[in-house]
């Protein structure tokens, strides 16, 4: 399941740059995770680094985009495939 960033998020600017699919972007208040793009890192890292870095654990399962490990490995393989055809 993709992840997202709750209103407790204090846009420290931590995050986006650990997200391996550049999944995370500086939303109009807070920042905000594209589902379409997370992975929760599978196929990149063992654990979400969002989550490791965020000093409120603010980021959260998203209940709305619920995919289990394999599906989150066929998306890596999708944007991995879109990436370098680019």
């Amino acid at each position: 399941m993709a992840l997202f960033i709750t209103e407790e998020c204090i846009n420290c600017d931590i995050c986006e740059p650990e997200c391996p699919n550049a999944a995370i972007s500086q939303g109009e208040d807070i920042y905000v995770i594209n589902p379409d793009q997370c992975t929760e890192c599978v196929g990149h890292y063992e654990t979400s680094q969002c989550v490791e870095v965020c000093p409120v654990d603010c980021i959260l399962a998203d209940p709305n985009c619920q995919e289990t490990p394999d599906e989150l490995l066929k998306k890596y393989q999708k944007l991995i495939k879109h990436a370098t055809a680019a």
